[in-house]
């Protein structure tokens, strides 16, 4: 007895032999154009809202990139460029009452800081805030033409050593800090290891002092930006302090100027990076070339309005790659920072959606046309001879 050849075909299934159910709407004048409506209803006051809530934001914005080549030298203040500030408050035709002012001046920063005690440029910056701003206020570094995207700096750092844990040579020269794994000879680790971390922002920027501030008999007041609180919860799980000797490991060559001779000691141990939020900010790469990371901020206390001086020790060279540096202080609403984008767009859809549902309205009631039917169907019409194939007989539009 022959066996039976197998059937190809296939199994007397619903799905199979596509017999399952659809539905397929069919689109209609009365369905469609009230949806444009709607939208357009629903969208313009929603991007009214965000466009409000980004408009409350008040922001204070000072590139500050060339002050050691065009302030001023010694004591004397002179006003920067008026394309140097952006500002904008949430007081309506609320501006600073004149353009900031700048000077820069050589110093030594103490030896805490500085232990080889390298003169660097400190610019200085006075400025007046119009209307007094509610907490929190924050303050922020802005860099322009800094690509924090790219792929190989990305990668270039090490987990594990970032955990706290000690991570070896031979595993650090196999890993991705290449080639800021370890000291040109291979015989030490660096620590913390990889471009990012080397490359951190390092301009050092005070709190700002209140000059003659009303109704008090101090000369000056000082409003402090704190620095905890900066970086996100999540990433402050990502570190740890370092269970490496320190004899073992060598700074980021970066950071040699913060260490005597380009080395840890017990006075000047490498930072706890569990604790160093400024460096946790840092890490967290941003995805656009011009960015904004946050330095400080206050919570608590107002910023008043009137006339404040900011000092900025430039460390961080941002003229050799084109880019720029400013600071930023900044409010912010209940949906965050200053963006009008978002809302704008949402206005702008909402907008055109109306349009559009007002032209289609006009086209329908001037103009309608026949919509569709079953009835029209070709298999629904009556069989046409001589049009029809010769296999079925089968009327084709």
């Amino acid at each position: 007895m022959a066996p039976e050849s197998k059937s190809r075909k296939p199994a007397n299934t619903a799905f199979k032999q596509q017999r399952l159910k659809a539905w397929q709407p069919i689109l209609t004048p009365k369905t469609v154009l009230p949806t444009f409506f709607i939208v357009g209803v629903i969208f313009a006051p929603l991007g009214g809202l965000l466009l409000y809530a980004s408009d409350s934001v008040s922001e204070l914005s000072i590139d500050y990139t060339n002050c050691d080549t065009k302030a001023p030298s010694g004591n004397t203040f002179d006003f920067m460029s008026a394309d140097l500030i952006s500002a904008s408050f949430a007081q309506q035709n609320t501006t600073p009452s004149e353009v900031p002012k700048w000077r820069m001046s050589n110093v030594t920063p103490p030896m805490e800081v500085n232990p080889g005690q390298v003169s660097v440029v400190r610019c200085s910056i006075q400025f007046t805030i119009p209307s007094q701003l509610k907490p929190p206020v924050y303050l922020y570094y802005r860099l322009t033409n800094f690509y924090q995207n790219h792929r190989r700096y990305v990668k270039s750092l090490d987990t594990d050593q970032l955990k706290g844990k000690a991570v070896s040579v031979n595993t650090l020269s196999a890993g991705n800090c290449k080639p800021l794994a370890t000291t040109p000879e291979g015989q030490y680790p660096i620590y913390p290891c990889g471009l990012i971390a080397n490359s951190m922002f390092n301009d050092t920027i005070s709190n700002l002092i209140f000059l003659n501030p009303p109704n008090t008999n101090n000369a000056n007041e000082t409003y402090v930006f704190a620095q905890k609180g900066i970086a996100w919860p999540t990433d402050a799980q990502k570190y740890g302090k370092t269970s490496y000797d320190l004899q073992s490991i060598r700074p980021p060559p970066a950071w040699y100027s913060r260490f005597p001779n380009g080395t840890y000691t017990s006075e000047y141990p490498p930072p706890d990076l569990s604790k160093d939020e400024l460096f946790q900010v840092w890490m967290r790469t941003a995805g656009l070339p011009n960015f904004r990371k946050l330095y400080g901020r206050n919570d608590t206390q107002a910023l008043k309005s009137g006339t404040y001086q900011i000092d900025i020790d430039m460390n961080f060279p941002v003229t050799k790659y084109g880019g720029t540096k400013a600071i930023v202080i900044s409010t912010v609403s209940f949906l965050g920072g200053k963006n009008p984008f978002l809302g704008i767009a949402y206005i702008a859809v909402g907008i055109i959606c109306v349009v559009l549902g007002c032209v289609f309205t006009a086209r329908h009631l001037l103009k309608p046309r026949k919509l569709g039917d079953h009835k029209y169907l070709s298999w629904n019409q009556a069989q046409t001879h001589g049009a029809s194939g010769s296999a079925g007989g089968m009327h084709r539009d």
